[in-house]
């Protein structure tokens, strides 16, 4: 499958979750073994080789971020909303486009000194990579890269990561408006 074929399986759905927002719905994509295998493919190989452990957000980044982990042959570690994990967590607030919300991961979940990959779906204003970055961050553990399927450039989310000390983007396709 060409890399124009899969992105034709990401649909827009407007005023989704809310009035002026446009969902990127990612169901059709994950649907077609053809388009779902490509991007994991595709995620896989764009990253760096050096990576300890693949972390990804509830709930799209655990679609993408388990099987690149496999891919890798690493462990994966899920980041998740408060009040779902049942060990000793620590929890970060952030803003997302449309309003704010909270993750948590394990305390123990990943070694100090371990590299890293986050990967997720979309990259839109950066609000929930960042709060998972200093999650890792808070654990001890080095940030290596960020993966995406998908890029909002208008949203300037890598410009905000940037700012928040977090370089090595990775996005497979891009929007740009």
């Amino acid at each position: 499958m060409n890399n124009q074929t899969w992105i034709d399986l990401i649909r827009d759905i407007p005023d989704f979750p809310e009035p002026g927002v446009v969902f990127k719905d990612i169901t059709p994509l994950i649907g077609s073994p053809g388009g779902f295998g490509a991007v994991i493919n595709e995620l896989a190989t764009n990253v760096p080789n050096d990576i300890d452990v693949v972390v990804g957000m509830e709930a799209r980044g655990f679609i993408f971020g388990a099987p690149v982990a496999l891919s890798l042959g690493t462990g994966f570690v899920p980041v998740r909303k408060p009040g779902k994990l049942p060990g000793e967590v620590i929890t970060t607030e952030y803003e997302l486009e449309y309003g704010t919300n909270s993750l948590s991961v394990h305390r123990d979940a990943v070694g100090d000194g371990a590299r890293v990959l986050i990967v997720d779906d979309i990259l839109a204003t950066g609000g929930t990579v960042a709060a998972t970055a200093k999650l890792i961050k808070e654990l001890g553990a080095d940030l290596v890269a960020v993966a995406v399927v998908m890029e909002l450039d208008f949203l300037n989310g890598r410009k905000y990561l940037s700012e928040q000390g977090i370089d090595e983007v990775i996005a497979l396709t891009h929007v740009e408006g």
